[in-house]
């Protein structure tokens, strides 16, 4: 090929590339959330699917595909066409403490997932049935340590930082108890209430509401420092020094989506998490923004990968 044809056809993929982007979107975006609805993945990608529908003229229509800890609607999105109108959530579980906890991870971060950027940040409460007859963190670990293995805690799947998060817990407080799968937040909350289970270290957005309402009794919250929104709940760390659990998420693509579209999706997120009235509503479902770039993103989930995988082996977690 001469250098004219070279060039000629370097310019028409030049131009071929620009009219893409600029047409892209033309249709709408799908959005897996591989979590049940109601859970805090759900709400919070709702809200942000509903500001990016707005900025970008198309619609972003949330999919749940709940199942096999994050593993099925991931699967769903790897399968998807690289054209970024299938996009999905992807957080601490599909990315970082599946490669350690699950035997076989169907899907390999580094080379199936495209990752746009992270997008937030949270924390979560640990609450327990009213009836249990304890007030803060250390009646729990007291009680506990006279009750070996009867507290049952509950959480939204396997690998979860609502699972390992008290899998943590248990190993640098040294107590024993029970833990009880679900396949979605809700159910795991109505058992609590209910006494079908006695505690849950579950996210802000799905258990604080319930927690605020008395309908159970929060006596820890996860993060280092007090949340703002839950003045009166102090950190589990001032009892059990040292503990800390955060989950964070954000959007993620099939591999192989051009940069041009990995860019637009990525500068979207950022104006809609700019948003006053987005960030006040995150902030009232108690989770924080936390934006970053696909490479910030990536560096994110492999140092999270190691930190929960240094967990799994001390606490001896295991797939129930």
């Amino acid at each position: 090929m001469s250098h004219i044809a070279r060039a000629i056809a370097l310019v028409c993929s030049l131009i071929f590339s620009w009219h893409a982007l600029a047409a892209y979107p033309d249709k709408p975006i799908r959005l897996i959330v591989p979590s049940a609805p109601g859970g805090a993945p759900d709400v919070l990608m709702r809200e942000l699917a509903n500001r990016l529908s707005q900025q970008m003229g198309v619609p972003v229509v949330v999919d749940n595909k709940p199942g096999g800890s994050y593993t099925i609607g991931t699967m769903e999105l790897v399968r998807a066409p690289a054209d970024g109108y299938t996009l999905a959530y992807g957080n601490v579980v599909s990315l970082a403490t599946n490669r350690s906890l699950l035997p076989n991870v169907p899907y390999d971060v580094d080379k199936d997932l495209t990752l746009i950027g992270n997008a937030l940040r949270v924390v979560n409460l640990m609450v327990v049935n009213n009836n249990l007859p304890v007030r803060n963190v250390a009646d729990l670990i007291a009680y506990a340590k006279t009750n070996p293995g009867k507290v049952a805690f509950g959480s939204d799947g396997n690998g979860t930082t609502s699972h390992l998060g008290v899998e943590l817990f248990k190993s640098m407080a040294g107590v024993s108890m029970l833990h009880i799968p679900y396949k979605a937040a809700t159910s795991a909350l109505t058992d609590l209430m209910g006494g079908g289970i006695q505690l849950l270290m579950m996210n802000t957005p799905v258990v604080g509401p319930h927690a605020q309402a008395g309908r159970v009794r929060a006596l820890g919250i996860s993060s280092q420092q007090k949340s703002a929104t839950y003045p009166d709940v102090p950190t589990i760390a001032e009892t059990v020094s040292g503990f800390e659990v955060v989950a964070w998420g954000g959007l993620i693509a099939p591999a192989s989506v051009p940069r041009d579209i990995v860019n637009r999706l990525n500068a979207e997120m950022r104006t809609a998490l700019n948003n006053p009235a987005l960030r006040e509503k995150y902030r009232s479902l108690g989770a924080e923004i936390a934006y970053s770039s696909a490479e910030e993103f990536r560096e994110l989930a492999r140092t999270e990968t190691e930190k929960w995988a240094r967990v799994v082996k001390f606490s001896g977690a295991k797939i129930d």
